[in-house]
């Protein structure tokens, strides 16, 4: 395991919503996965790493939206996903609220984070695994499937567009967007001023994926 845990360290002590952009399988939802543990104050998984003596371990609700296990056929069947996904994250922390009675899902999923946050007393953590997912797997696929992507963008727009807000922005402790494709190329996000983008910035360059000096102090032989 190559420690990349300075790394998280620092966004989390300088920002709050952060992007980042990165081919498949370069390590994204490994991170997302450490930031998962991390935030639920597992201090016992991080013996031995640069964060261990470093980060107080409180734990946080952690709400985790990985689209690679969120259907996106058309934008119904999208919709439909993301009230189930809410719909077991409320389960998890025992939050009852009826995400399929009607209502924006945008409505819906600001009123989730504000009950999940009344209900532990801590700001909420957001984690989502391949955002564009619903949008690039109908690209290239004719006419009609890109219809599909462009009604998607929509939903996904709507969506995200909740964690610009300034109501719920005050219950974030941190936000953490992994994608493929760069946002500004899709728009998703044009209006989220408060989310930084790392994907270029050369402080992040060694964040995800091995360096040569990680190789050969990690994997000596």
């Amino acid at each position: 395991y190559v420690d990349k845990t300075r790394w998280i360290y620092r966004m989390i002590d300088e920002g709050i919503c952060y992007f980042l952009s990165r081919p498949r399988r370069f390590g994204k939802s490994l991170t997302i996965a450490t930031l998962d543990e991390l935030f639920r104050g597992r201090k016992e998984l991080f013996k031995g790493l640069w964060i261990e003596d470093r980060w107080e371990f409180k734990e946080h609700p952690v709400l985790i939206f990985d689209f690679n296990g969120i259907s996106s056929r058309d934008p119904k069947i999208l919709d439909m996903g993301l009230r189930r996904k809410m719909d077991q994250i409320l389960n998890e922390y025992g939050v009852e609220f009826d995400v399929f009675e009607g209502g924006d899902i945008d409505s819906l999923f600001s009123v989730m984070i504000s009950k999940i946050h009344e209900r532990y007393g801590e700001q909420v953590v957001i984690l989502i695994d391949e955002y564009d997912k619903p949008i690039l797997d109908h690209l290239g696929q004719g006419d009609e499937e890109l219809k599909v992507a462009m009604e998607n963008r929509k939903v996904l727009k709507s969506f995200f567009g909740v964690l610009k807000e300034k109501r719920v922005v005050d219950l974030l402790k941190f936000v953490f967007v992994t994608g493929v494709s760069r946002f500004t190329k899709v728009s998703i996000f044009s209006e989220w001023n408060n989310l930084q983008d790392i994907s270029m910035e050369p402080e992040y360059a060694d964040f995800l994926g091995y360096s040569e000096d990680e190789i050969l102090r990690y994997f000596p032989d």
